[in-house]
């Protein structure tokens, strides 16, 4: 397979997953804004939104305060933010236009159905109007596109590019939104509240947490108990069996890496089988006393720099 073609399916999954990911992040952010709350924490909660993305540079040029109408406006129709969901669902069709040969007729027409279905709701004001409606719709898109890929698409080096891009970027987004949120938990909630508001606080900002990466139902399965922070950093970082966790993502990456790899990539496949053993073998109460943010931090460099490898080894470019 040509390596321009290899690109092109690794960004479109890639730009497809961001697209879900801001939808999810912003209507939980959106719903979570709703609770009351002082005019500081308000503002925090927005401005980690941008955080996570590492926007708030290009925000600030843009806006003189973080609101919540600009910070929505920006995640969702800037067309000069690279991660607004116009962005990335614009990049998504462009990189699946770019390889319509490769894909089947179901997978094209998903994704160009997606991105004009999103002009139609931007021109007709859906996500000022019904902000709710419009992140499902995000979401079910990114939910059919995956779909229908494992429905129609042959198992063979397309499909595993795609897995590649799909999964690099849950797995940045996940250690993101868990580092932006426990920092949150340090600085958000003013000692001079009672003890029964900071629980009340606590509780709704692990459940916003576990609902933005679709984990809250699966907690609960699993848990069977009140969400604490250390089984949500267990569930969200060591735990296989949750979809969209650190280990999920980085196993599913090292099988799929091991299929296409080849002499010039030993490298990568080795570091990515350091990150799975260290991920599989771990514990969450060794990385809790070790500095959670710490673990994160460099977690999200190793990422970073396995995405530049795997461009290194198998694609046209690493700067999209």
């Amino acid at each position: 397979m040509l390596s321009r073609t290899a690109d092109n399916l690794f960004w479109m999954t890639r730009h497809i997953e961001r697209a879900d990911n801001t939808s999810r992040m912003l209507n939980v952010n959106l719903q979570m804004a709703l609770l009351p709350q002082d005019a500081h924490a308000l503002e925090s909660s927005w401005r980690a939104v941008l955080r996570i993305s590492e926007l708030q540079g290009g925000y600030a040029a843009r806006y003189p305060a973080i609101t919540p109408h600009d910070v929505m406006h920006y995640m969702v129709r800037d067309a000069d933010n690279p991660s607004s969901i116009y962005s990335c669902l614009r990049a998504a069709r462009e990189n699946a236009r770019a390889v319509r040969g490769s894909l089947t007729t179901e997978v094209w027409e998903t994704y160009n159905s997606t991105w004009l279905g999103l002009l139609k709701h931007l021109e007709s004001g859906l996500p000022e109007r019904n902000p709710v409606e419009f992140f499902d719709w995000v979401k079910f898109r990114s939910h059919l596109a995956r779909g229908v890929t494992l429905a129609t698409m042959q198992i063979d080096d397309e499909l595993y590019f795609m897995r590649l891009g799909l999964n690099l970027e849950r797995a940045d987004n996940t250690a993101r939104m868990l580092d932006v949120k426990f920092h949150e938990r340090d600085d958000d909630i003013p000692a001079e509240r009672n003890v029964e508001t900071n629980t009340y606080s606590e509780f709704y900002r692990w459940s916003a947490l576990l609902s933005a990466l679709a984990g809250l139902e699966i907690y609960r399965k699993i848990y069977r108990d009140v969400i604490a922070p250390d089984r949500v950093a267990e569930l969200l970082i060591l735990r296989d069996d949750m979809p969209r966790s650190l280990l999920n993502s980085v196993k599913i990456l090292s099988q799929t890496l091991n299929i296409v790899a080849g002499d010039r990539s030993a490298e990568t496949v080795r570091r990515t089988g350091m990150m799975r053993a260290e991920l599989e073998y771990g514990r969450i109460e060794d990385i809790m006393r070790g500095g959670l943010h710490r673990f994160l931090e460099r977690f999200l460099a190793r990422i970073n720099d396995l995405g530049t490898r795997i461009g290194q080894d198998f694609l046209m470019s690493v700067s999209n």
